[in-house]
């Protein structure tokens, strides 16, 4: 559990972010990744990647493996194929929750050409998406993989508990994750004035992914913009315009600092 008691809010500008770019791909990363590392810079909490990454029609990342992390993809618009070794295909939307659970190992493909999978029409629509980990509490666990539509509970413009381990969210987890100190809340906020407070917790993960916001100790907040807080919360975020912000809970740190 953290031992931090005093609370702070150190705010990320989204331009200042690491970024990687080649022809089909731009991605933009708010720790630590791959060829990117900045030793003061490698997580918060228990979250390690926050990447925004806009993938280009008929590309993608090819297969490729993972262990001991619980990885949720969140879609801002298009449409992200995923195929992993369990045997799993499928396509990830807007207002799709999805997770993969990669436990003792696993093998999975992430590519934006889901024509192929119904022999629809080849689209020209990149595709926009987050994709966050987080530490499990144990390794080696069971490979997984689990998807809900929220896509009528986001409509309310509440802060909206995608995914959790945590047993406060137990009746109202979209999907479930193995790490029982951290919850994902979307908030998909309609308009001008719309308002959510944020929950309480040793650190929190505030991230802009589409809009422009106001946030108690932090002022104005822009598309790709990162708060990061410990020992904090209750804040009240008001959106200026039709915005999204995804928000990490987390209740231990790596470490168990």
């Amino acid at each position: 559990m953290s031992t931090l008691t005093t609370p702070h809010i150190d705010i990320h500008r989204g331009g200042d972010r690491m970024k990687t770019r080649v022809a089909w791909l731009d991605s933009k990363h708010s720790f630590s990744f791959g060829e990117h590392y900045d030793p003061d810079n490698t997580h918060h909490g228990l979250l390690l990647v926050n990447n925004e990454d806009i993938v280009l029609p008929g590309e993608g990342f090819e297969t490729h493996p993972h262990r001991d992390m619980e990885i949720v993809t969140w879609v801002l618009s298009g449409s992200l194929v995923h195929q992993d070794s369990l045997g799993h295909s499928g396509v990830i939307y807007p207002g799709l929750a999805q997770r993969m659970s990669a436990g003792s190992g696993i093998l999975h493909s992430e590519k934006n050409d889901s024509w192929r999978l119904s022999n629809a029409p080849e689209h020209q629509e990149p595709v926009h998406f987050v994709q966050m980990w987080v530490v499990p509490d144990d390794s080696g666990l069971t490979p997984g993989y689990q998807q809900l539509e929220i896509d009528a509970e986001l409509a309310s413009g509440d802060l909206i508990t995608v995914a959790s381990g945590l047993p406060r969210y137990r009746d109202r987890t979209a999907i479930a994750i193995a790490s029982s100190h951290s919850a994902m809340h979307v908030a998909r906020m309609p308009g001008e004035g719309a308002e959510i407070r944020l929950p309480e917790a040793p650190y929190l993960h505030v991230f802009v992914a589409r809009g422009e916001v106001e946030m108690e100790g932090a002022g104005t907040l822009y598309e790709g913009d990162a708060v990061r807080l410990a020992r904090s919360g209750g804040q009240r975020v008001t959106a200026n315009l039709p915005s999204e912000i995804l928000v990490w809970e987390m209740h231990a740190r790596l470490g168990g600092q």
